[in-house]
């Protein structure tokens, strides 16, 4: 079972909460959910919206199409309502607002708008979307939310603009009423998110409104529950993870969309964790720092490190930008700090609040030089979370700057994932080669078999730390011999990676393995992919890669040899990851489907696209999907 729900609305109107409350109130019913908010580069007033699909088993993607549209306003009906298929909740007094009176609507929107409804003679008011919508098969539900919402102020004696907001709520408690789940759900997950009193009692009276103005239709019953679940959104899994994986240090400056984990780490910054190996509990305190800027925040996390905590700070791609030369010095004196590295649309400040796999050849070639780095990108929740603590130990055994890829949909996304998917019995705290004492004959960069010194906290002796070449001891050298030596040293690190970490973790394997269809894909694609093979059983094999460096060079080539295509699915333009594959295994894609619009993959519209490679052998699909 499988529906796509969507609410839309002006942002700053309440629609992410109402989304919340919604998905709250389906998940304590026993249903899995995957949801994802949209939303303009401005703090209100322009359109956002939130797609929620609802599921009887894991579920990591939604759909174009949506079965339950609700709307409370004109421009919601004219961004969605080509993709509605069974029902659209409307605000009744909108019905005859015309296109051009939409203000906020930008003009080549409009334009797609007159030419899908001209296509049918029709003219472009809400009346003729609706009037599109019905000839489609779709049913409408008309709402007062106005004669609702001043019933409700009446019975409760209070101003008309204080109630102004449960007409949210009035639509969502309509939806709800048509899957025919118990209104309890509703009420109780209404309650969890409003904290004053007379707030519940509004929005409680506004559920009860809504729920009896229409009739179930695809009457849904509560599943029972066997397992654990949490509700996490991207930004949280990371900050989770990294809290878990014992971080000590946050550093960060505001910026779409990495903002939130930091806020998050420092909302839950005194910590009790667990010991997974003794059982001991442990106290400690993560400190986060704002900085002026993101160089800063970079040298503020270097230097963290250097004093012998786990460090860390978060960015997008402006952000990233002015992190470089601090990564490169961070590379030249093997300091173990980590970068989590939000992918959205560039370049420049480009589509800040979208998202985009745009941002993979930059990070991984960042900084001028040589100089070892892992790059690992994530592609659902529980990747999240995990690779946020496989990320600190990877600095720490490696002593190397690494760059933990999550792009915005999934840090905007919410999902219900089950507790064993999260591994909680299987992390472990990897801290190399850290030793508490040294004397002064320690050397910090010392030649090692292996490539990788002892490392000791800054003040336990003393040490040398440059941004030049140097010696053992952290002196500047400009010897020719010594630049070779301290060269290879550090270049070592990444092979000796390259050959402790199993090649089997650094990608995901989807789908039927024996398939002469393979297809090459990596982050967020990853998820939409699994839900197509797993519900729909396209006959493919997908391979996710989740670390870019070491790359797994010797598994992909085995695993892409003998397919009649291969192809590449990649939110950007010129197919990055796949151009890393031919890099580094001389096989080239046959085939691609590819996505640079700013919008996730939607499962339906890849699903299509990769039905025409397989079955037509269509050599390019470009994707439009999404509002």
């Amino acid at each position: 079972m499988r529906l796509t729900w969507m609410i839309g609305g002006a942002q700053g109107t309440g629609i992410d909460t109402s989304a919340t409350v919604f998905g709250n109130a389906i998940a304590s019913a026993g249903y899995y959910i995957f949801g994802n908010r949209e939303y303009y580069s401005n703090i209100k007033g322009r359109h956002s919206y939130f797609t929620l699909t609802i599921s009887d088993r894991r579920v990591k993607s939604n759909t174009q199409n949506v079965d339950i549209l609700v709307s409370f306003d004109a421009e919601t009906v004219f961004h969605h309502f080509a993709d509605v298929k069974s029902f659209l909740i409307y605000n009744k007094s909108v019905e005859n607002v015309k296109l051009d009176t939409v203000q906020t609507m930008e003009e080549e929107t409009k334009e797609r708008v007159k030419k899908v409804l001209g296509q049918r003679g029709l003219d472009a008011t809400v009346s003729s979307a609706l009037k599109y919508v019905e000839g489609n098969g779709v049913k409408l539900i008309p709402v007062n939310y106005d004669e609702i919402t001043k019933k409700i102020a009446d019975e409760f004696k209070v101003p008309l603009s204080v109630v102004d907001r449960v007409k949210n709520t009035i639509g969502i408690a309509v939806s709800y009423k048509l899957l025919g789940l118990d209104i309890d759900f509703l009420i109780k997950a209404s309650d969890r998110i409003f904290k004053q009193d007379l707030y519940k009692k509004l929005n409680a009276k506004a559920v009860e409104e809504g729920y009896s103005a229409v009739t179930s239709v695809y009457d849904l019953k509560p599943l029972k529950v066997s397992d654990e679940r949490y509700w996490l959104d991207g930004n949280t899994a990371v900050a989770i993870g990294k809290i878990y994986g014992g971080l000590r240090f946050q550093s960060y400056y505001p910026i779409t969309p990495a903002s939130d984990e930091s806020t998050y780490i420092e909302a839950h910054q005194e910590v009790l964790m667990v010991d997974p190996k003794t059982g001991d509990k442990i106290k400690g305190t993560v400190v986060v720092v704002q900085s002026e800027d993101e160089i800063a925040a970079i040298n503020m996390a270097i230097g963290a490190a250097l004093s012998g905590v786990r460090a860390a700070t978060a960015t997008s791609g402006p952000g990233f930008s002015l992190m470089v030369e601090g990564l490169g010095w961070a590379g030249m004196n093997e300091v173990p700090v980590v970068i989590t590295y939000y992918i959205r649309g560039g370049p420049s400040t480009g589509l800040p609040t979208r998202t985009g796999q745009s941002d993979l050849l930059f990070p991984l070639f960042a900084g001028h030089g040589e100089f070892p780095k892992i790059v690992i990108a994530s592609g659902d929740h529980a990747e999240a979370f995990k690779d946020a603590l496989w990320a600190l130990n990877l600095a720490e055994k490696y002593q190397t700057p690494v760059i933990h890829l999550v792009e915005k949909t999934l840090a905007n996304s919410y999902s219900t994932v089950p507790k064993h998917e999260l591994g909680l019995d299987k992390l472990d705290i990897d801290r190399g080669k850290l030793i508490s004492k040294a004397d002064l004959s320690y050397r910090r960069f010392k030649v090692t078999q292996d490539g990788i010194s002892e490392r000791a906290p800054l003040g336990t002796t003393l040490m040398y730390y440059t941004g030049d070449e140097h010696n053992e001891m952290g002196h500047i050298s400009e010897d020719p011999e010594n630049r070779v030596i301290m060269y290879e040293k550090r270049m070592k690190k990444l092979e000796i990676a390259d050959q402790e970490i199993p090649e089997e973790s650094r990608l995901k394997v989807i789908g039927n393995k024996d398939s002469k269809n393979a297809i090459i894909t990596w982050g967020f694609a990853g998820s939409v992919l699994e839900d197509i093979i797993n519900e729909s059983g396209l006959d493919a094999t997908a391979i996710q890669i989740r670390m870019f460096s070491p790359f797994p060079s010797r598994l992909v080539t085995k695993l892409l040899s003998g397919r009649d295509k291969v192809i590449a699915v990649e939110g950007n333009y010129l197919a990055q990851a796949s151009s890393l594959v031919t890099m580094f295994t001389g096989i080239t894609p046959t085939n691609y489907v590819l996505k640079w619009n700013g919008r996730p993959f939607l499962k339906d519209e890849l699903e299509n696209g990769l039905r025409q490679v397989i079955n037509e052998n269509v050599k390019k699909v470009v994707l439009y999907g999404g509002a």
